[in-house]
């Protein structure tokens, strides 16, 4: 939960005496990192070759990055039904205090003018509703174990009155059409509300439920689509309009149609209720949005994969049964990403594969994307810091050899198979409905993924195309996938808590299966020298063999809708965690400084005015976040703080 979880960190952190915002920076002058609390480190990423764009390509990027920025009230509000009011307390303390900021007192300091009270609301009740919002993290729940009701346990805001597990799949199972070619995203739109003992769905739209922000995006996608590129983009564009004019599932099912038949375009977007990862059910979406364009020399390993698609499919270690005959509009690109947005802001995914759909995938195909310049602000950030993850947690210096001589082209490559080929691999038998695995979905999907890249990383054929520098380098990447899946990503886990993160599990999943399957093999072993554990992989070739496998089983799992399987294969591997192990990875992360979460700025684009009229439009680099995401709560509120 952004808002709430930053909650101390953004009120404690005092500004910088001077906000820099710089304009035209080279790559080798270029501040990544700029900063770091709490459990974050804030780092900034650069656009490179802006100036090559027209300016009717910059217009219609300022558009859209406005766009962008209109949902972020959404998000907040889907992630904890009291996210606004806090955040809007925050910004009245940040944008009001005048004593010094740096003192404890700064804490305590606001202009109550300014707080979200309700009409008749004293500042004494506010401050005693506000208390226990901000401190009892029984409030903060997300998805727990499925020995307890994963509705009722969540602090999510999908879903509103006194309303079970149970209700929700029989509310949804009676719209579901059985043995439908072509189904809806059920529930992805919308808020389920019990009242009066009756369920029905508050649908998030213009006049629905987060209208007012909604129409700002609206408002938004219209300016884009008069200097749009070309009649595809409107077209899709206008489908989205429509979308979010009237909540229907079935528009949203024709804009992804048509926004994934375009290759074609330079400049392309996301914008919408896209991801379920934060629903407990996996059902419901967050609002998301990212602004980016061709990042065309990259590009040309993405199309290598991609055009190769065919060969993959027929390749992969899976049942045939559940294999794609023919592979559809597999396009593959890699991107510059000019604005993040919603659920991708502050902290973005560095690979995308859309449309979600299966049968959307199946008929029409999908796009995936690697995004180029994240993965270089990561790298150069990390290079920048003078503390390694990567040294305390490696074996040995050989393994540490190896991850900095192939780790950057080894983990991009994997990007690119997991987003290009890994989610639009394989089918779901006939019959097979799309939402069988319920709230296991995200984690089995994303482990899919990663296996399927896993898997092919090793195979011989990715030399021969050039993808990868050579036989050795995928080792890179599976030293650092078990690395992190074991220990390393444990740090982002409060002491004595499950891992919950889908992302997160998948590469439990993955590691723990693999580690306890190998066992009599010695395939990973795990050491335990002065102290500190380490997971030393000693059989590269096994290990591809036991992704392979693992691939199979959940692959079969998916297409055969197979939950009962699905929910033990999470469920013993997933989500608990070995409390020392837990405890010795924290101590050790910890006495490092480093922070487990990073989170970006974002580049401000700015119009330049000439006698009245836009002539250009110039990328600024500002380096202060709290500033920024001030900025972004006077600019871009469009939603009332309730509680």
């Amino acid at each position: 939960m952004i808002c709430v979880g930053m909650a101390a960190a953004l009120v404690g952190c005092a500004p910088k005496e001077e906000q820099t915002v710089e304009q035209t920076q080279s790559k080798e002058e270029f501040k990544y990192l700029v900063d770091e609390f709490a459990d974050l480190r804030i780092m900034r990423y650069q656009i490179p070759d802006w100036d090559q764009l027209t300016l009717q390509q910059k217009s219609y990027i300022y558009y859209l990055g406005e766009a962008a920025k209109c949902g972020r009230d959404i998000l907040a509000d889907q992630n904890f039904k009291y996210n606004l009011t806090v955040r809007k307390t925050i910004e009245a303390v940040l944008n009001s205090y005048q004593g010094d900021r740096e003192c404890e007192d700064f804490q305590k300091g606001s202009d109550t003018n300014l707080l979200p009270l309700n009409e008749g609301e004293t500042v004494d009740d506010f401050i005693a509703f506000l208390t226990p919002v901000v401190f009892d993290k029984e409030l903060y729940k997300m998805r727990r174990s499925s020995e307890e009701d994963i509705i009722a346990n969540s602090a999510v805001n999908f879903y509103e009155g006194d309303i079970n597990k149970g209700e929700v799949e029989a509310f949804y199972n009676k719209m579901r059409e059985p043995n439908d070619a072509t189904p809806i995203s059920y529930g992805l739109n919308s808020k389920l509300v019990k009242k009066d003992g009756q369920l029905y769905e508050d649908v998030y739209k213009a006049d629905g439920l987060y209208g007012e922000a909604i129409t700002a995006i609206i408002g938004w996608l219209q300016k884009a689509n008069e200097v749009a590129e070309n009649d595809s983009q409107r077209k899709y564009t206008q489908k989205l309009i429509d979308y979010y004019t009237t909540g229907d599932l079935k528009t949203w099912d024709e804009y992804n149609i048509a926004w994934v038949q375009d290759s074609v375009s330079h400049i392309d977007f996301v914008n919408g209720f896209i991801e379920d990862y934060g629903d407990p059910m996996g059902m419901k979406a967050t609002w998301e949005a990212i602004v980016d364009y061709k990042d065309l020399e990259a590009t040309v390993r993405s199309n290598t994969i991609s055009e190769n698609a065919q060969w993959f499919e027929d390749h992969s270690p899976v049942d045939p049964r559940f294999k794609k005959e023919v592979c559809k509009g597999v396009s593959a690109k890699s991107i510059i990403v000019t604005t993040l947005g919603g659920d991708c802001f502050p902290s973005p995914p560095i690979g995308i594969n859309l449309p979600n759909a299966d049968w959307i995938r199946k008929d029409y195909g999908s796009k995936s994307v690697t995004i180029t310049n994240l993965m270089e602000a990561y790298d150069k950030a990390a290079d920048e810091c003078p503390r390694s993850a990567l040294k305390e947690f490696a074996y040995s210096q050989e393994e540490v050899d190896l991850c900095k001589k192939y780790g950057s082209d080894a983990d991009v490559v994997h990007t690119n198979l997991h987003e290009c080929l890994g989610h639009g691999s394989g089918k779901l038998l006939p019959g097979t409905q799309p939402g069988a695995l319920k709230e296991f979905s995200s984690t089995l999907e994303e482990a899919r993924a990663d296996l399927f890249g896993l898997y092919f990383l090793a195979e011989p054929r990715m030399v021969e195309l050039g993808v990868m520098p050579d036989a050795e380098a995928y080792k890179a990447e599976y030293c650092s996938y078990i690395r992190n899946g074991m220990m390393s990503q444990l740090a982002r886990v409060e002491l004595g808590k499950d891992v919950t993160e889908a992302h997160m599990q998948n590469r439990k999943l993955i590691s723990e299966w693999c580690y306890e399957h190998g066992k009599d093999a010695n395939v990973i072993e795990k050491k335990v020298e002065n102290g500190k554990t380490y997971f030393v992989i000693n059989d590269f070739e096994a290990l591809r063999g036991l992704f392979g496998e693992l691939l199979a089983e959940i692959q079969r799992i998916k297409s055969e809708g197979d939950y009962a399987a699905g929910k033990a294969i999470v469920e013993k591997y997933a989500v608990k965690v070995d409390p020392e192990l837990h405890k010795e990875v924290k101590e050790r992360y910890n006495a490092l400084g480093l922070k487990p979460y990073g989170g970006f700025i974002n580049p401000e684009i700015v119009p330049v005015v000439e006698n009245g009229e836009v002539v250009d439009y110039k990328v600024e680099y500002p380096s202060d976040f709290v500033e920024q995401h001030l900025k972004y709560g006077k600019e871009y509120s469009f939603l009332k703080a309730s509680h």
